[in-house]
């Protein structure tokens, strides 16, 4: 063994034995009494004055209302010709 090893060995049982420490320590803790109080020690949530509204409903359609509405007429592209070289 050499020392290098040693040393490495020692330093990491430095963290280890903290952190057994720290552990019984919160555990050994006892929970802090809060003083007793009337309000229920949070934020109070804002209340929505009204339900929001609901969409609006679409037309009825089928035999007790009226025919679905026509497609819209179809527009076709005009063909670009070609150019002539003639003046």
């Amino acid at each position: 063994m050499t020392w290098g090893f040693l040393w490495l060995m020692l330093a990491l049982k430095i963290p280890l034995a903290g952190l057994i420490y720290i552990v019984w320590w919160a555990i050994k803790q006892e929970p802090d009494e809060a003083p007793p109080s009337d309000d229920d020690g949070g934020v109070r949530r804002r209340e929505r004055p009204h339900p929001p509204k609901p969409f609006p409903r679409r037309p009825r359609r089928g035999p007790h209302g009226d025919p679905a509405p026509l497609p819209p007429s179809r527009v076709r592209t005009v063909r670009a010709r070609a150019r002539t070289l003639g003046h």
